[in-house]
């Protein structure tokens, strides 16, 4: 892999419409003290909890491409969903406010784990602080039924909503991150990095999928480990990996990865979206206490998890380093405030 091949994917992206309203390039630091107390290889952190917007996250990045599209369609408003604590709604209000665009949102309350803040802080708070409009569901049939009728309303008034999916996971949103694989590897060759492991909590899957068409269109070596934090079923979860890294790739012209570079790692969600559990406790504290870093209850910490107990079972070569890729996500440690406290852990 070269500079030169890295180079020829810009003039790709710079196809497409785009808001620039992320920080980039985020920071990649390392992460000695973990990695001393793990034992393991170096261990560094790309830190995409720092793009700026609204405590940042990685859906800035996704943002910057939709909200693009949709300025460049004439849109006056965008909708989109998640959790009740979803960090994608809450970058979501924060990008349509700084663009001037309405903003609603649609958020699903049946998540299985409840405590009296989940309700009202995190990023529900942050929602409404950012001006957005709340449309609280019961489920996923209930959102779809809700958005029919929002862009009804919509249309009533002679007004366009443009349509963000869950996670900004779709090709338009993906093509952040083919633009975040070229910063990293841009980052890694400055400090001789060539080889090692990514490691990336994984749901909606648009993050991952970037990744990996960004990896394979600049020839690079780097072997990516997405960490399931939201999928009860794997086999459907790898075949729409698999679906959006072929149309991502379609969108821009590029082969996509092949199966082998696919790697969902499924033992560390727990009972389910949401839920938190032990060994994400042990990981968001020790990288807090060792690093001085906040990961998050739903997606980082998890997938902290993952890396951390890869390390010590020996499944990363120790010559290799181990790259994480730190998604954001922090408002939701306050909504979790019980259980981080030891009141709702057994």
């Amino acid at each position: 892999m070269s500079a030169s091949t890295r180079s020829s994917i810009g003039p790709l992206l710079d196809s497409f419409a785009r808001e620039a309203i992320a920080h980039l390039p985020t920071p990649l630091r390392p992460m000695p003290r973990l990695a001393e107390a793990l034992g393991g290889p170096p261990i560094w952190i790309k830190r995409d909890d720092c793009t700026g917007l609204a405590t940042g996250g990685n859906k800035t990045r996704k943002l910057e491409f939709l909200m693009g599209e949709a300025l460049a369609e004439g849109a006056d408003g965008v909708v989109s969903f998640g959790a009740l604590q979803s960090n994608h709604a809450r970058q979501t209000a924060a990008a349509a406010a700084a663009l001037g665009l309405p903003c609603d949102l649609v958020l699903v309350t049946n998540v299985n784990y409840r405590e009296p803040a989940w309700a009202v802080s995190g990023n529900r708070l942050l929602d409404e602080l950012l001006g957005a409009e709340l449309h609280l569901v019961e489920n996923e049939g209930a959102a779809a039924r809700r958005l029919q009728s929002l862009l009804a309303s919509a249309e009533a008034e002679g007004r366009r909503l443009y349509v963000i999916p869950t996670g900004g996971s779709n090709p338009i949103g993906a093509l952040g991150y083919v633009n975040c694989a070229v910063e990293l590897l841009d980052q890694l060759d400055a400090q001789g990095i060539h080889t090692g492991t990514l490691v990336s909590a994984t749901s909606s899957l648009g993050t991952q999928a970037g990744l990996l068409v960004g990896l394979e269109a600049a020839g690079s070596a780097l072997e990516m480990h997405g960490v399931n934090t939201y999928a009860l079923d794997p086999a459907h979860q790898t075949a729409e990996l698999r679906r959006l890294c072929n149309e991502t790739a379609s969108l821009l012209g590029v082969a996509p990865p092949p199966d082998a570079r696919l790697h969902i790692e499924t033992d560390f969600l727990g009972p389910g979206y949401g839920v938190p559990t032990e060994a994400m406790h042990r990981a968001v504290e020790e990288v807090a206490r060792l690093e001085g870093i906040l990961l998050d209850p739903v997606y980082t910490g998890k997938a902290m998890a993952w890396l951390m107990h890869a390390i010590r079972q020996g499944r990363l070569s120790p010559d290799e380093p181990a790259i994480f890729l730190h998604t954001g996500g922090s408002p939701g440690l306050f909504a979790y405030q019980q259980y981080l406290a030891g009141a709702g852990r057994s």
